[in-house]
């Protein structure tokens, strides 16, 4: 499965002469609303603990509500879109997330706090797989640069989420998040903009243009188990990621006895190495191809998490920003990767991957706080240091070739 092969087709369309960097920016800066406004809900557990009487599983009952209907509905969405596009389902998926956060402000009881964490996981499921679509479209053939400028913003507005909720939210008390419904808002305008973008530049394909369903030059099996590996990386990416992201704040407590201000910091220093590494990692996939970035992030990584439990204040510090940086670059690579497989089922993989990375990631914080309960939270960082070694699997996903440079892109479509 090591075999090179030539780089797919080129999609002759009028957009792909050049990669319109007006909607892929307004696409990411939507994908920070959206993961902003996400990203609140776990942020207000310990208020809504207190305010509600709620016990844990009851708090993991609304996690599960968000992550798994977003996870379960983004493939479907996907695949609807990939049969009947429409161009205005990004600005109506926003207005699920608007109507939860307004749900979220005025729940009366535990049932109604369910409903509102579905609907802003619905929400997040239409708009995920639809709008990596389009970025896909607008890019020119730059299809790494595309993925992670539309990521990146997602990676921003999960990390400042916590902290908007701390300054404004958790002062304020829970109708204040009503006021973050002006975000939703203002993503439904900007996403009505791209719709009528999307309706103009990109009509209907007929039959004989569509581009192929499948990699012309890998069979069904290949492709098959290509997507499997694609899978499992994502797991030790998803399971590392949630390992860091849900506990690392505890593990510093815990090892080192900073302060929760201190150990905030230290968090926020790491989800910027993420949102710093899924930017970079999109261009250098679009130079030196896919598999070489996946291979290099997820591999290179070993080093650094094995080292990590074992390693003072300083250093944790150091490690965990590399971790994040490094492993970071995959996820544009692997999600442009599959798309490269299945160039005729962008809405399809685009929704299985992401929804597959919210659900393991949600899995994960579970799974591993339950193992930090049993154990300790030292030995979830021993155990977790050996995931990402999955990542040698990457030595059998097929070699797709270098992608073209735009240059190129534009010289073949006319």
């Amino acid at each position: 499965m090591t075999t090179s092969l030539p780089a797919q087709s080129i999609d002759k369309s009028p957009i792909a002469e050049g990669a319109v960097f007006s909607i892929i920016l307004a696409l990411s800066f939507s994908h920070f609303l959206n993961d902003t406004m996400q990203s609140l809900v776990p942020a207000l557990y310990p208020m809504m603990k207190d305010s509600y009487g709620l016990s844990f599983a009851q708090i993991g009952l609304i996690t599960l509500a968000m992550q798994v209907v977003s996870s379960l509905l983004q493939p479907m969405v996907g695949l609807f879109a990939d049969h009947r596009p429409q161009p205005y389902s990004l600005a109506a998926g926003m207005g699920a997330t608007l109507v939860g956060l307004l749900l979220l402000a005025n729940a009366g009881s535990f049932l109604m706090l369910l409903l509102a964490a579905a609907l802003v996981g619905t929400g997040s499921a239409v708009f995920h797989p639809e709008a990596s679509r389009v970025a896909r479209m607008a890019s020119g053939g730059r299809h790494g640069l595309a993925q992670s400028l539309f990521q990146v913003g997602g990676n921003a507005g999960s990390a400042i989420g916590p902290i908007l909720a701390a300054l404004i939210v958790i002062p304020k008390g829970q109708s204040s998040i009503a006021w973050f419904s002006s975000a939703a808002l203002l993503a439904m305008m900007v996403l009505v903009t791209v719709g009528k973008w999307y309706r103009r530049e990109h009509p209907p394909a007929r039959g004989r243009n569509r581009a192929p369903t499948l990699h012309a030059g890998l069979t069904r099996r290949t492709i098959g188990w290509s997507v499997a590996i694609l899978m499992a990386l994502v797991f030790s990416k998803a399971f590392y990621t949630a390992s860091l992201g849900s506990y690392y704040t505890f593990y510093l407590i815990h090892k080192f006895d900073v302060s929760v201000e201190a150990a905030q910091l230290y968090l926020f220093a790491f989800l910027a190495a993420v949102a710093v590494g899924t930017l970079v990692g999109g261009p250098i996939g679009d130079r030196v191809g896919r598999k070489a970035v996946i291979w290099g992030s997820i591999v290179g990584v070993i080093p650094f998490t094995l080292a990590l439990p074992y390693v003072d204040l300083f250093w944790t510090t150091i490690l965990t920003v590399v971790i994040g940086l490094t492993l970071a670059s995959a996820s544009s690579a692997i999600i442009v990767y599959a798309l490269d497989l299945m160039p005729g089922r962008v809405g399809m993989v685009s929704g299985m991957f992401f929804g597959l990375s919210f659900g393991l990631a949600g899995v994960g914080a579970a799974v591993l706080g339950a193992l930090a309960d049993v154990t300790g939270i030292d030995t979830v960082y021993r155990i977790c240091a050996f995931l990402p070694l999955i990542g040698l699997l990457t030595a059998l996903l097929p070699n797709l070739g270098r992608p073209l440079p735009p240059v190129a892109v534009r010289a073949a479509a006319e």
